[in-house]
């Protein structure tokens, strides 16, 4: 399946094609995980857009004029002027003044890119740093989209550019992203096109396109387009998983479209054609109006546009989710089942499949099989998935296999599988970014082995490799011990498709097993933390990390 456009992660769980060639990337942001979180579009991240006309003047950061932290809250044109620094660092933010959620993981992942504290408070630190790597690069622009030229030559600037540049960063190429199709550009567009097998014309067209977004990743479409989690108009140029639901909700009207999370020309027509045949104005913008249409008549629930999930023991929930419902009380129950195994699809409908699920979970636990989900059954679903009150006492590798292999089976998107982010201070459903170094954070702070925790594979080998936070690079790997993979080769943990785990058991020198999140299931269905089999004398290359 193609990349929707900028979901770039920035850990790959199956290794690609070795590239025979790589230039050495310096400093760059982790440009996929700004886009390819539904929760950022949500907020009102939208690829290619200019700034708001309501937006207050920038105001520079280290003025009188600005407050000393700047923090989600707040309105102004210091905020203006902050939004305006993350965008020439590939955010992606619409610019409107508001410190919003979606500015707000913009700054946290900008802090975690830079080796800042990840607090999300724009302190003397980060705003230090935003004016030391500054940059004007125009915001990005989908290279499928009808605003980006067929072929994009050197001598183009513009939003497209700032596209390209960013997915040649992805790919380890070292490039300032200025929007401005140079010849260190086409140098590096040349460099790519001959790694991948093509025509080395330096001219970015069809072909070169596809293979820039083409990798093993794919979008989620487990979100509700009428939920916080899409914007209010979907609109052409986006990207992500509420993109991918729409398609879906196409085709299921009879569309025959590719789910890729990209909206681009094909998409567009299907939205048009579909609001001609519902009566609709043929904008090709897809708001409330739309959204209802589409939802309209689906048997089983909505298919993938489950309702976003809900705690079960809040006040939104009933004391008592039975058969029949259809809520985000059902989503969340039908999570929390599949961690414990029901392999269920959520689609936030309480149907015979999710009965069956329920009462096996209550025998299993020794609880009244009824089906009904009372204050007991949803106990007992949150009291396997509670991560635990402290950190076991002591640390090291030993506790580190202890925890990691507590979770083997849960499923991505879970419950369970989502609280992992708290480790890093992200509150996102797993189903909507590369999550194996969240997990690895967040079993070394169950454990208390380390205090380090990062998103980027890159950054636990870094910190090994210096000796820091009780990380080391060992030669000798025993079970309990961190293990790193550059799928691209070289060790040098830079190319975008890197993966980490934890050594499970070693045989044999060259053999070992891991636990790994976000992987994929060995016996189909859903990614999440399962145990893997891997070799050091593969295609990929390896890092063993301890933890004293």
């Amino acid at each position: 399946m193609g990349r929707p456009a900028f979901l770039v992660h920035a850990e790959d769980e199956n290794p690609p094609h070795r590239a025979p060639h790589r230039t050495r990337p310096g400093w760059r942001i982790r440009v996929g995980t700004f886009a390819a979180t539904a929760a950022m579009v949500s907020a009102g991240i939208v690829l290619g857009a200019g700034p708001a006309s309501a937006a207050p003047a920038p105001i520079k950061l280290t003025s009188a004029s600005c407050p000393n932290e700047i923090v989600q809250g707040q309105a102004s044109g210091c905020v203006t002027e902050l939004q305006n620094l993350l965008n020439a660092h590939g955010a992606g933010l619409v610019v409107d003044g508001q410190f919003g959620s979606a500015t707000l993981y913009a700054v946290r992942e900008y802090q975690a890119a830079t080796a800042i504290a990840v607090d999300g408070r724009v302190g003397p630190a980060t705003k230090s740093k935003l004016y030391a790597t500054g940059g004007s690069a125009p915001a990005p622009v989908n290279l499928n989209s009808s605003s980006c030229p067929a072929n994009i030559v050197q001598g183009a600037k513009g939003g497209c550019v700032t596209e390209l540049q960013r997915l040649l960063i992805h790919h380890g190429y070292t490039l300032d992203v200025d929007g401005d199709f140079g010849a260190g550009t086409a140098s590096a567009v040349r460099s790519f096109q001959s790694a991948h097998g093509l025509t080395a014309d330096g001219q970015v067209g069809t072909n070169t396109k596809h293979a820039l977004y083409d990798t093993d990743e794919s979008p989620s479409t487990g979100l509700d387009l009428r939920s916080a989690s899409c914007p209010e108009n979907i609109v052409e140029g986006q990207s992500g998983g509420c993109v991918a639901t729409l398609q879906s909700l196409l085709n299921g009207k009879g569309q025959n479209l590719a789910v890729d999370g990209s909206f681009g020309p094909q998409t567009l027509a299907a939205v048009k054609a579909f609001q001609s045949a519902s009566g609709l104005t043929a904008d090709g913008q897809v708001g409330p109006n739309t959204k209802a249409a589409l939802y309209s008549n689906i048997g089983g629930g909505g298919g993938n546009g489950a309702p976003a999930p809900i705690n079960l023991n809040s006040a939104s929930c009933p004391n008592e989710v039975v058969q029949g419902q259809r809520s985000g009380c059902v989503t969340e129950l039908q999570s929390l089942l599949n961690h414990h195994g029901a392999d269920l699809a959520v689609d936030g409908d309480f149907g015979p499949l999710t009965d069956s699920a329920v009462r096996d979970f209550q025998a299993e636990k020794g609880l009244s099989v009824d089906g009904q989900v009372g204050p007991n059954t949803k106990a007992a679903l949150y009291g396997a998935v509670t991560p635990p009150s402290s950190p076991p006492p002591g640390g090291g590798y030993a506790k580190i296999l202890d925890v990691a292999a507590a979770e083997v089976g849960t499923v991505e998107g879970s419950a369970r599988a989502n609280s992992y982010g708290s480790s890093v201070g992200l509150s996102l459903s797993t189903s909507n970014y590369a999550w194996c170094a969240t997990f690895v954070s967040w079993v070394a702070k169950q454990t208390g082995a380390s205090s380090y925790r990062n998103t980027y594979v890159s950054g636990w080998v870094k910190q090994a490799r210096a000796g820091n936070y009780h990380l080391s690079v060992t030669t000798n790997p025993q079970p309990g011990d961190i293990v790193a993979f550059d799928w691209d080769g070289g060790s040098d943990f830079t190319g975008g498709h890197e993966h980490i785990g934890i050594l499970r058991t070693v045989s044999g020198g060259s053999s070992f097993t891991t636990v790994e999140g976000n992987t994929s299931n060995p016996n189909g269905g859903s990614d999440g933390v399962y145990v893997k089999s891997r070799a050091t004398n593969s295609s990929y290359d390896v890092v063993f990390i301890r933890v004293r």
